[in-house]
């Protein structure tokens, strides 16, 4: 059994979360950021799962994972509980962050404004192609890939974002590993292999728009069927994108 340690409020400070509630937890931590920049205190179980597009169980389900019950009749403290999930999530600090490919997509990320205001700083940027190093992209100067080791240990990098094309990616997730990197966000439309110890995320854009493909397929179907056959859909998909669905 996994052990936690007790926080000063007496619930578990870093607790042994499911994979589906820590992917679930950046959700809620939007929506309450959200709800303080409107000027709200507190917020109900159900009004926190609205926000958030969930149901109000598995939101309920998933805080009591933190010691986070919310109080009858008032709800949950917005403050306090974007002060937990930060906790947990490991973003009481901003992390350094390195990204790899300065493409069109790599150059986009890069000037992404959203990662600051969500406890991420880009670092660094790297590229192979001697003719993108010495770019300036936001405020930071493109280095070339064989400078990666210096910079993930000059700024304490062990987050890092690839994106390369896939026939690249390996290659490039194996000079990470090298450097001291141990998660990765892999935009590369392909598989990595990777140590035991590394984390790697993928996001694929285009897997994403074929499952939007098979529910707009699905529809023309049950559209074109007669009103006497059509049954209640069984496939509930939606709301997939940001990275692999994770199982509930």
């Amino acid at each position: 059994m996994s052990q936690q340690r007790t926080g000063p409020t007496g619930g578990p400070d870093f607790p042994d979360l499911p994979e589906a509630t820590v992917a679930r937890l950046p959700e809620y931590l939007r929506a309450l950021h959200h709800l303080a920049e409107d000027g709200h205190d507190t917020v109900s179980s159900e009004g926190l799962a609205a926000a958030a597009g969930v149901n109000s169980a598995k939101l309920r389900k998933d805080l009591s994972h933190l010691g986070r019950t919310g109080t009858r009749g008032v709800g949950y403290d917005v403050t306090l509980l974007i002060d937990q999930i930060e906790q947990v999530l490991g973003l009481t600090h901003r992390r350094a962050v390195a990204l790899v490919g300065v493409g069109n997509l790599g150059h986009a990320l890069a000037g992404y404004a959203g990662f600051g205001t969500r406890g991420f700083r880009i670092a660094a940027l790297f590229d192979a192609d001697h003719g993108r190093v010495g770019e300036h992209i936001n405020g930071l100067v493109v280095r070339h890939i064989d400078d990666l080791p210096e910079v993930v240990e000059q700024e304490s990098i062990s987050i890092a974002v690839i994106a390369t094309p896939a026939h690249a990616a390996q290659h490039v997730a194996d000079r990470l590993v090298e450097a001291g990197v141990t998660s990765v966000l892999n935009f590369a439309p392909c598989v990595l292999n990777v140590p035991d110890g590394v984390d790697v995320r993928k996001v694929d854009l285009a897997i994403e728009l074929q499952i939007l493909s098979f529910h707009e397929h699905r529809k023309s179907a049950l559209t074109a069927l007669p009103a006497a056959v059509q049954k209640p859909g069984r496939v509930g998909m939606a709301n997939r994108l940001g990275g692999e669905a994770v199982a509930t």
